[in-house]
């Protein structure tokens, strides 16, 4: 099993200037394996498509995901042509993962799908991107998609790229066994994921799909210092479910590395950490990542 680490920007970043071009190449010299850029209309953090293509132009090995990219309220054929693309362009480093949106009102207004249409969209544009990707013409018919005979290309350098899902909600959990080749869930324990992953199982295996076992990771926030109380409460509005959900974010190197470990043990190898207060400038995420490197990349096998 090959454990791997990358770095996420969290949708407060302000890493949104020349500076996100200094911490792609500290990743990439650093030899993290990917960088995962989060989607937020109204946030300062940049554009995850736009910010991947221009991290793909300045590296030759760092891979690249969204964590996660809104699907319901974009074209699913335009989006398929600018993913495939940026697959080829980059020699095959794109790894896509998608969502459903966060329930806020304003991103909802922004996307322009209603709440209760969110899930069909997504599944049906989810279908159509895949049919993109691997069929000479697709021809759909749908609730929201009709084509005939419309052929998009270039195809991805990928055969084709496998598509990350998140979320442990148990209707979440049943579209990644229905729909993923990936499992990427966020602010979850080991005992989350141990259990979200039979479930994930038990599902493609009623629809006679199987997510290859070094495809299962997690988002890991972490922390050198007490939280501040606006985070702790967006924490427990995320997981009421927790007593203590300060245990969602290891606080410092070592309890970082512990909850890593503790992720194998249950057969997780591919990890996104996020400082969950980002360093301020372009210079302090330099060093952090200098740090980092020398405290993470040991545990990747």
């Amino acid at each position: 099993m090959k454990v791997r680490v990358g770095y996420g920007f969290g949708v407060r970043t302000s890493l949104n200037d020349e500076g996100f071009g200094r911490v792609v190449d500290a990743l990439e010299s650093l030899r993290f394996d990917s960088l995962w850029l989060s989607e937020r209309i109204g946030g300062e953090a940049p554009d995850p498509l736009v910010g991947m293509a221009f991290a793909a132009g300045r590296t030759t090995r760092l891979k690249f995901g969204m964590s996660v990219m809104v699907l319901p309220g974009r074209n699913p054929v335009v989006l398929a042509k600018e993913l495939a693309t940026l697959d080829r362009l980059s020699g095959g480093r794109l790894l896509p993962a998608f969502g459903l949106g966060v329930a806020d009102p304003h991103e909802q207004q922004a996307f322009g799908v209603a709440r209760e249409e969110r899930a069909k969209r997504f599944n049906e544009a989810l279908a159509v991107i895949r049919a993109c990707w691997t069929e000479p013409t697709v021809t759909h018919h749908g609730d929201f998609f009709h084509y005939d005979d419309l052929r998009v290309l270039p195809k991805p350098k990928q055969t084709p790229p496998d598509i990350w899902l998140g979320g442990i909600a148990p209707s979440e959990l049943k579209r990644v066994g229905r729909l993923a080749d990936g499992w990427l869930p966020s602010f979850v324990t080991p005992v989350d994921v141990e259990k979200g992953r039979a479930e994930i199982e038990r599902v493609a295996r009623e629809h006679d799909r199987e997510i290859e076992a070094e495809h299962f990771g997690a988002l890991i926030p972490y922390a050198h210092g007490p939280l501040p109380e606006a985070l702790l409460a967006g924490l427990r509005q995320r997981r009421p479910d927790l007593d203590d959900v300060s245990e969602l974010v290891p606080q410092g190197w070592a309890e970082l590395q512990r909850m890593i470990r503790r992720f194998v043990d249950v057969g997780f190898s591919k990890f996104v950490v996020l400082p969950i207060v980002e360093p301020r400038s372009a210079d302090e995420w330099v060093d952090h990542l200098g740090v980092a490197a020398g405290e993470l990349l040991p545990l990747q096998t």
